[in-house]
């Protein structure tokens, strides 16, 4: 293979207070330190109870797990050291996003003028896994192929089974929270190059710029990868890098496709949405439909089919060390089914919290 298939992933995380186990403002104080030792890898997001870290460009998923792991293990000790905890969950199993504050800048006043209620309620925490792609045409028809594994990527990664104290009978409430806003879910299929439609976008008004597009997938608007955007943020290193590591890897089988003149049937995204509600739902425990056979398939079977068609490149990769933990996931559950499991046994929100926290370091 001659592409590289760089990584970059940023992951989300929860500020917790250790006393009431809230979602708290940590006031930027945690990127402030942060930035003493891990420069230009730590932001605010929009809600003061949020921190994104990023990697930087790996050249494989050994680098990758390097950075994810140094990133979890860093936020972890300098929030502690400033009376905070963090954890790794797709959603805060009780606490209300009317009580969050905002992050004071002019970017973040505009989206809530703009949206209102949508953007302030989405207190959600998410995976963005990143393949370095240089050829945008190459890419588009990359984008066009993945789609159709999204939902799968999306079921093992499902982590957000309670919102605001309920248990919403979801694997993962995230993405229907994140659905009220404009401009996200699974993308059209494009023909040709999204700058037209984008350009149209902000002529038109209905964005500044085309970091306003928040596709479960897309052609970054600056950078030259593929960005996957539908997963839950995992409770482990270990489930982010094997998230990772299968992304890599389905990118690299379809571009080993295509240099073969081999093509993966495109579908429509209504079809694909079917999955996804369902992923959405039921998680690993749930059937998606296989479209090719017109039939419903147990998620966890065509996962494994999944393995089996990316196995002839994760050599040339380096990961199928790391892909071994894709296994171990559906064998053991996502973060929502341990989640609800922990639930299930103590029937108290506050222990679940106090299991993400501790899950958000382990092996670290």
């Amino acid at each position: 293979m001659n592409n590289k298939f760089t990584l970059g992933i940023e992951e989300e995380y929860q500020v917790i207070d250790p006393k009431t186990l809230e979602l708290t403002s940590h006031q930027q104080k945690i990127v402030e330190e942060a930035d003493k030792v891990i420069e230009n890898q730590v932001k605010a997001e929009m809600h003061q109870a949020v921190v994104e870290v990023g990697t930087h460009i790996c050249q494989d998923i050994n680098e990758a797990r390097e950075q994810v792991s140094f990133l979890r293990k860093n936020i972890c000790e300098i929030a502690e050291g400033l009376g905070y905890r963090i954890g790794a969950a797709g959603t805060h199993p009780f606490s209300a996003w009317q009580a969050q504050l905002i992050t004071p800048d002019p970017r973040y006043d505009n989206i809530i003028a703009e949206l209102q209620d949508t953007a302030r309620s989405n207190l959600i925490f998410g995976l963005h896994v990143h393949v370095g792609i240089e050829d945008r045409n190459r890419g588009l028809h990359l984008v066009n192929s993945i789609r159709y594994f999204l939902p799968h990527i999306y079921a093992l990664s499902t982590n957000s089974p309670f919102w605001e104290g309920r248990n919403t009978g979801f694997k993962s409430f995230r993405s229907k929270v994140f659905d009220k806003f404009p401009r996200t879910g699974i993308p059209d299929l494009f023909g040709s190059l999204p700058e037209n439609f984008l350009n149209l976008l902000v002529k038109t008004k209905c964005i500044d710029n085309a970091k306003k597009i928040w596709w479960d997938i897309r052609l970054h608007p600056f950078y030259p990868t593929i960005e996957i955007r539908i997963c839950d943020i995992p409770l482990t290193v270990n489930e982010t890098v094997a998230i990772a590591a299968f992304i890599q890897a389905i990118t690299a089988k379809l571009y080993k496709l295509r240099e073969d003149n081999l093509s993966f049937i495109t579908y429509k995204k209504s079809l694909i949405n079917e999955n996804k509600w369902r992923a959405s739902r039921y998680g690993i425990d749930g059937k998606l439909i296989d479209f090719g056979k017109e039939m419903e398939v147990d998620c966890r079977s065509l996962i494994y089919e999944m393995l089996d068609f990316v196995d002839d490149v994760v050599d040339d990769l380096g990961s199928r060390h790391e892909l071994q933990n894709i296994t171990k996931i559906l064998e053991n559950g996502t973060g929502a089914d341990r989640q609800l499991k922990v639930f299930q046994e103590t029937g108290d929100l506050k222990k679940v919290v106090e299991y993400i926290i501790n899950k958000t370091t382990e092996g670290i």
